[in-house]
């Protein structure tokens, strides 16, 4: 069944970021933004992605590198809808990936033709992919024959960008639209803009007009800048299209897509693509804040969160989720010792000690 025509009429998705939406912190997400809709159903965030995940590498790695990354596409029932996201520009390569990512159980798959990391543009893939529209049109075409199945399968989507160097939108978007794509997802600023100027939104309401003359059925995605629930949903009226993508106030924010959330996470620049997000520096930070959620509370799911990783991603560095620490350790009285002193741990339980230590000495 094709899940994107059942969605609501405006919905947040949580964006594929490497290293950050991980299977950990994606049953964050679904475990503290769970809430009840008017329907009585229960949600979280209302699509989830996996990171993006190397078609070529499941079709060529060692046995031990396969593993690896099959971890990337482990997921929990409580995560659906989740779709997988995969990158190649080899259309075999992607045909066995989509088909693989249906015999998984997936709800869809998402193709990266917007990812402006250098390691992997010079494989052609990610935002590359814009310079070679007829390629990106025989990987569309190769991920839709591998998603198919007996009972139809699973809907196929892209996550890219306006453009290369400059704005493309005219002639690129087009490309994808004529694909009959089940979603469509344009992150609002060029592979030369990487995250370093404001997302342009105003382009996202000119892919609206396209979808509705080339493709009506395909669900736009606005992708940047999108700092708070109402912010996502203000710019999705503003600009036309159907829902949101949530990157960068997600970190250390798996209260996001509750609806008691009513206060903006407040960022200074803090790139999501392009930079090693180890490289994130803790005044990067510094205006980040969860203000409804308890400071002890705010420990307690970043000690969780901690243990969780291990526990799903053994195989991944410990200094994977200090970026998080970055995010949870900010806006209260101490935070700034309490960060630098979880920067030199190494497991969940010198963590968990450190935060027990903290939260002894400053009772709330």
């Amino acid at each position: 069944m094709n899940f994107w025509q059942q969605l609501p009429t405006q919905f947040l998705t949580v964006a594929p970021m490497a290293d950050v939406t991980d299977a950990a912190f994606r049953r964050m997400i679904a475990k503290y933004s769970r809430h009840q809709k008017p329907d009585g159903t229960m949600a979280h965030a209302d699509v989830m992605w996996t990171e993006f995940v190397a078609a070529d590498g499941l079709v060529r790695a060692t046995p031990e590198g396969k593993k690896k990354l099959m971890a990337d596409l482990i997921y929990h029932e409580e995560e659906r809808p989740i779709v997988a996201q995969l990158f190649t520009r080899n259309p075999e390569h992607m045909e066995y990936a989509a088909s693989l990512c249906l015999e998984l159980g997936f709800d869809g798959v998402d193709i990266n033709m917007g990812c402006p990391a250098g390691a992997i543009i010079d494989q052609g893939c990610g935002a590359a992919m814009i310079k070679t529209p007829d390629l990106a049109v025989e990987v569309i075409r190769a991920a839709k024959r591998g998603a198919q199945s007996d009972n139809g399968g699973i809907p196929v989507s892209v996550k890219t960008r306006l453009g290369y160097h400059q704005d493309q939108l005219e002639e690129w978007i087009p490309v994808l639209l004529r694909e009959n794509l089940a979603a469509l997802t344009i992150h609002a600023r060029t592979r030369k803009d990487m995250s370093k100027v404001p997302a342009r939104w105003e382009r996202i309401a000119r892919v609206v007009e396209l979808r509705n003359e080339l493709a009506p059925s395909t669900k736009i995605i606005g992708n940047g800048d999108v700092l708070s629930r109402a912010d996502g949903y203000a710019k999705i009226a503003e600009s036309g299209c159907d829902g949101a993508m949530v990157g960068r106030a997600l970190f250390g924010n798996p209260w996001f897509f509750h609806p008691t959330q009513s206060l903006p996470l407040r960022f200074k620049t803090l790139p999501t693509h392009g930079v090693a997000l180890e490289d994130i520096s803790a005044s990067d930070m510094s205006d980040t804040t969860v203000e409804y959620v308890p400071i002890a509370e705010r420990l307690r799911v970043m000690v969780e969160h901690s243990f969780l990783f291990c526990e799903l991603l053994p195989h991944k560095n410990f200094s994977v989720m200090k970026k998080h620490y970055k995010a949870y350790v900010n806006g209260f009285p101490g935070a700034v010792p309490l960060r630098i002193k979880l920067m030199e741990q190494d497991t969940p339980e010198s963590v968990e000690a450190v935060v027990h230590a903290f939260l002894q000495s400053h009772p709330s």
